[in-house]
């Protein structure tokens, strides 16, 4: 584990979902990363539901998945930062990636949260959130993304 006081990450772990976060959460990781030779590993879950099994093939989510994950690269690229892409089948978004940054000895997992309201206006934070902050070995980050013009 990293000392407290500098903060110095050998492994970074970071949550894509395919949202308006994942370039902040990219960029960011990437940018920790080069200074630092930190390696960093994005990971996308794809969610399956319990009537499918999880070695079915998702052809019809792939195509969605992949444009999620050639963006990534696509921002690592644009800073100069080296990036591995990782793509999860999962009954449970926050568990996967918990899971992931556990196997691989993360010292930060980062994750994107969108400003959401439900029904009522109430801030949403979902469930990968909370689990991860619960769950996770290592030093969670979670970034919000600004309230938008709509939510104001």
């Amino acid at each position: 584990m990293p000392e407290a006081n500098n903060a110095i990450f050998r492994r970074a772990v970071v949550a894509l979902s395919g949202g308006p976060t994942d370039a902040t959460i990219v960029r960011l990781a990437c940018e920790l990363g080069r200074s630092r030779h930190t390696e960093v590993i994005a990971v996308h879950v794809v969610e399956l539901d319990w009537t499918v099994p999880l070695d079915a093939d998702v052809a019809e989510r792939s195509e969605e998945a992949q444009r999620v994950l050639d963006a990534a690269e696509g921002i690592a690229d644009s800073v100069h930062g080296n990036l591995e892409c990782v793509l999860v089948q999962a009954r449970d978004v926050g568990a996967a990636i918990v899971d992931e940054a556990a196997a691989r000895e993360a010292d930060l997992l980062i994750l994107g949260l969108p400003y959401r309201t439900r029904f009522g206006g109430d801030f949403a934070i979902g469930r990968a959130v909370p689990y991860a902050l619960k769950s996770a070995p290592c030093a969670v980050w979670v970034v919000r993304e600004p309230i938008g013009e709509e939510s104001q």
